[in-house]
């Protein structure tokens, strides 16, 4: 009650003011925005302070990965090797090589061979040639063919098995600054997860992210000018060739391009839904506009609060606007119909004191349910997922901002109005409202049977939850970033990184002084490389830079090639696995080289002291670390492989590695994104549990606190949950993987049962002071807040389906099942919570007074 006159005396007594407070807070939100980022960068994909991701960085820097895209080349007039094929991608080359930021475009021209012709092993270093190089040469050009067709070097590498498309590599060069900022950024937050982090690191780290985010924008604004531009150069070429594009880095730039589509294509047809349905619902245009100045106010404060505040909208977070949509419209909904209400019953009451009543019935429900809906999103802090973890900070922030705006603006700009005769029109939906409440009373055996088979079949769904999911699954089968990579996928070796990290000897320090030699001891478990290069202890009066040319050229022996060859043959005959790329590769080629004979320690070290230096840049640079003694295996996964379970892939290449090759476990280690992402999908599955065990907790708190009652909190937590779980028993069912996308969802469909659940039972409690009757009760909540909630149902369930029109998948998912949840969230509030109402009768009918019985009974009639 001091609530209400407080807010009667501030608000309702000074509109104007109020409504100058809010003019003043967009016009510093329109500051604000122009610091609101979207991000869909790796960053958001992967675990922030996991620590395979700090060993993935290191091996990139290690071996200087640099990004890279890829253009895939079918030839129209169907021979590869033809001038005509040749000539056009000699032009293309020409036309790539002009972008500032590529450092190198390889093709087909640009490889060296080694066997065109077939010569002996001493003879290499003089034999290599490039295809460009051959020119007309027809013999060569045969035996340029053979090799290609049997290379295990480029054989659906660069060129596919049918030998009738080649790909274009497109590298682009490493920002140093970029490269250094991550790194040490990454350190510090895992000092800071540790708990570790001094205060003189943490005004560091704070300096770090500011720089980061300025590189990093910087950095994915000219990948963002780089691709439009090869976009334009491949265009040019579609008349001679089958062209597709693809790449890691085209699958940022083509998500941030979509969900920005997705906000304009959404938010300009949410409005013109928005605008229709109000309008057929109420018949007046306050009704239609002051809800949707309420949406659009609070979403714009909202944004600029995110770029205050510096939060980076990433895939996970960028529909939170449309979400907070849902909640701004279901608080006026709310609003709009209890007016409307009170003004039937009280026409001789003035507009501030229909406003004022407004107000006082509904902020109590309304303020609970917002609460209940923030406790959701909070579950979602238990999930490692920085991104995850900042969608749910964001949505609290933005349900409080809804809250806000929408008590401060709506009565705000009400009171203002000139208070409207009543008009006389049958309420919308009332039909629908009032058959489920006879079905509710005549059907309670049927409802709690089909409740327990929903149940049951949610469960089973849930149980069938899985957290496979691939990037080529995030895009339409008609994009071009989708038949790029799938081709790639299926054509030229698979899409998505792993490595095999493989330790000969002692680790040298990470960063080892002068003093320290970064020499490795050699391999501690046999001493079997000492041998090996026992018969080189001779060279030890070499001065250091000889000696550190020596033991690169001895480096490569025979033992170490042998359990390199090894592990590559092994997992090349994996199904999911596409190309594999070691230094066992060069081997196979030497051995090629040598008619068939494997390579000696001696014959190897011919080998590598007679390579040029781009073949070595080319096949040992990517594949060894001399000075660390280790070597890479460079796997691609066939993102597209339907059998392809990720995390039981990993599971068995690390068993067979340690059991059926006698690795241990300090000699090898996974990296890569494979292995990031499914760290990633991992941690989702098990948050997801927290998060469902949270939510419930929560809730049932909430509820306790609201209603003062276990045996009403018990009553509401179930319809809730039943309702809001039924999407993962969809999703189960239907064989949709639980992402980063779709992990919110629980959250967005607990927070939008509870809403009903609160506003059904909160004016429940208030009708059965009537008569006592809980039939009775139900006929009139059903006509009363019954409308209301299937007014919010239709207007966001309907408006949400808009986003099936996106060509990037989660949208889509997002729409639909944000609008099964709600459907769902109806129907449970509508049929099993009043069933369960009127069974346990949880209440107890106090003595009602007569004058607020008499108008409850007239509002429940009007």
């Amino acid at each position: 009650m001091r609530l209400l006159q407080a807010y009667d005396r501030v608000v309702l007594a000074h509109p104007k003011l109020i409504l100058t407070g809010i003019l003043a807070l967009i016009g510093l939100s329109a500051w604000w925005v122009q610091d609101f980022r979207l991000d869909a960068s790796s960053d958001s994909l992967v675990l922030e302070n996991d620590d395979d991701l700090r060993f993935s960085r290191e091996v990139a820097r290690r071996y200087k990965d640099e990004e890279f895209l890829v253009v895939t080349v079918t030839p129209k007039s169907g021979d590869l090797f033809s001038a005509e094929s040749r000539a056009l991608l000699t032009e293309m080359r020409a036309d790539l090589r002009k972008i500032e930021r590529v450092s190198s475009i390889t093709t087909l021209l640009d490889v060296p061979l080694a066997r065109t012709p077939p010569v002996p092993l001493t003879e290499l270093q003089k034999n290599l040639k490039t295809l460009e190089e051959i020119g007309e040469d027809a013999e060569l050009l045969a035996f340029a063919r053979e090799e290609f067709r049997t290379s295990p070097v480029f054989r659906e590498l660069i060129i596919s098995e049918d030998l009738r498309s080649t790909a274009v590599q497109i590298k682009f060069r490493n920002d140093p600054k970029y490269v250094e900022l991550a790194r040490r950024r990454a350190d510090l937050r895992l000092e800071r997860a540790k708990g570790n982090l001094s205060a003189e690191q943490g005004r560091e780290l704070a300096l770090l992210d500011a720089e980061y985010v300025v590189v990093k924008d910087a950095l994915l604004a000219g990948r963002t000018e780089d691709i439009a531009t090869i976009r334009s150069i491949i265009d040019k070429y579609r008349d001679r060739a089958d062209l597709r594009f693809g790449g890691v880095p085209m699958v940022v730039d083509d998500i941030v391009s979509f969900i920005k589509n997705d906000l304009v294509v959404f938010g300009v047809g949410m409005l013109a839904f928005l605008i229709g349905t109000l309008w057929v619902v109420f018949r007046r245009w306050r009704w239609v506009a002051l809800p949707i100045l309420s949406c659009a106010t609070s979403g714009f404060v909202m944004m600029g609060m995110v770029g205050l505040v510096g939060w980076e909208v990433t895939v996970v977070s960028s529909n939170f606007i449309s979400l907070q949509l849902i909640f701004t419209m279901s608080l006026t909904i709310h609003l709009v119909v209890r007016y409307r209400e009170l003004a039937g019953i009280q026409p001789d009451a003035s507009q501030r004191e229909l406003v004022s009543d407004t107000v006082g019935k509904t902020f109590v429900p309304c303020l609970y349910a917002s609460l209940t809906t923030i406790a959701g999103f909070s579950s979602l802090v238990f999930c490692d997922i920085f991104p995850v973890v900042a969608f749910g900070r964001m949505m609290t922030l933005g349900i409080g901002v809804s809250l806000a705006m929408t008590f401060l603006l709506f009565p705000a700009i009400l009171v203002l109005l000139k208070k409207l005769p009543p008009k006389e029109t049958k309420e919308f939906g009332r039909w629908l409202t009032s058959r489920f409440a006879r079905w509710t009373e005549k059907r309670g055996r049927s409802i709690f049977s089909v409740s327990i088979l929903v149940a049951i079949a949610t469960g089973i769904g849930a149980s069938r939850l899985e957290v496979e999911n691939s990037f080529l699954e995030y895009f339409k089968k008609s994009t071009e970033i989708y038949q790029g990579m799938a081709f790639v996928d299926r054509e030229l070796g698979g899409t998505t990184p792993l490595d095999v990290v493989l330790e000969f000897g002692e680790k040298p320090p990470e960063e080892p002084t002068p003093e320290e030699p970064t020499a490795p001891d050699g391999d501690g478990e046999s001493g079997e490389d000492e041998d090996d290069f026992g018969e080189f202890d001779e060279f030890d009066e070499f001065d250091e830079e000889d000696d550190a040319e020596d033991k690169e050229k001895y480096w490569f022996t025979a033992t170490k090639l042998e359990r390199i060859e090894k592990i590559h043959d092994y997992l090349d005959s994996q199904s999911a696995v596409g190309k594999v790329l070691s230094l066992s590769t060069l081997a196979k080629l030497g051995k090629e080289i040598n008619e068939g004979e494997t390579l000696d320690d001696l014959l190897l070290a011919i080998l590598f002291q007679k390579m040029p230096e781009e073949f070595k840049t080319a096949m040992v640079s990517p594949y060894a670390s001399v000075d660390h003694d280790q070597a890479r295996v460079s796997v691609r996964i066939r993102d597209s492989d339907k059998s392809l379970r990720r995390n039981a892939l990993l599971q068995q290449i690390h068993e067979n590695l340690t059991t059926k090759l006698g690795l241990k476990e300090d000699q090898f280690r996974l990296s890569g994104l494979t292995v990031l992402y499914n760290n990633m999908l991992q941690s989702l599955f098990r948050s997801q549990i927290q998060t469902i065990g949270f939510t419930v907790l929560a809730l049932f708190v909430m509820f306790l606190i609201l209603f003062r009652s276990l045996l009403i909190a018990l009553i509401a937590i179930f319809p809730s949950l039943l309702s809001s779980l039924v999407v993962l028993g969809v999703m189960g069912l239907a064989g949709i993987p639980l992402d980063v996308m779709t992990i919110t969802i629980v959250a967005i469909s607990v927070g939008i049962a509870v809403d009903d659940t609160i506003h059904y039972i909160h004016r429940f409690q208030k009708e059965l002071a009537v008569d006592g009757n809980y039939v009775a009760t139900m006929g009139r909540c059903h006509n009363s807040i019954g409308n209301a909630m299937f007014y919010t149902t239709i207007t966001i369930a309907v408006g949400f389906s808009i986003l099936c029109l996106s060509s990037f998948i989660p949208s889509i998912l997002f729409g639909s099942l944000t609008a099964l949840a709600m459907a769902m969230a109806l129907v449970s509030a509508l049929s099993l919570l009043p069933r369960l109402l009127i069974v346990v009768k949880p209440f107890r009918v106090a003595q009602k007074d007569s004058e607020a019985a008499q108008e409850t009974v007239n509002a429940g009639s009007s």
